[in-house]
């Protein structure tokens, strides 16, 4: 199991997830049509050349999605009971064609769960930051952790 347990999870932990990964044309145009985004930004080329940035910008939720992906490996790949919600989703910079995510993951806080206590919460916040280091996305989530079974080695 390659994610970790509620209590392996240390409050100021940062993780630096390995590797990237390059988004193309085809992953945004294929995203945003299956997610049934019309948004002209990410599908009309020509459009998006007389925008602001004179070229299509990423669907932020692929940003998003890919950047908590990145980040499963290392933090709670068979580990979580499922996501509790996310909050504070900011995308400070646009992300492009041929950019490429790198992901890093802060364990922000974490408590036992009230109701389940063989569970835990923890309070995640995702960073996105392009090729050239740049933050293009951060985020706050929340998750039911597993926590360790009693008896259960360390």
């Amino acid at each position: 199991m390659a994610g970790k347990l509620f209590e392996e999870l240390i409050v100021g932990q940062v993780f630096q997830h390995q590797p990237g990964r390059t988004i193309t044309e085809a992953d945004n145009v294929f995203f945003t049509c299956l997610t049934m985004n019309p948004q002209p930004l990410h599908l009309d080329f020509e459009a998006a050349s007389k925008a602001e940035f004179g070229k299509p910008l990423v669907n932020s939720l692929l940003t998003l999605g890919m950047a908590v992906g990145l980040s499963v490996g290392d933090t709670t790949l068979g580990t979580t009971v499922g996501n509790l919600g996310f909050e504070k989703v900011e995308f400070p910079k646009p992300v492009f064609h041929g950019d490429t995510l790198y992901a890093e993951t802060e364990v922000i806080e974490k408590r036992e769960s009230r109701s389940r206590p063989q569970w835990g919460i923890v309070i995640f916040e995702h960073r996105a930051k392009n090729q050239r280091g740049e933050i293009v996305m951060r985020c706050r989530r929340a998750a039911m952790m597993r926590r360790r079974v009693p008896g259960q080695p360390a």
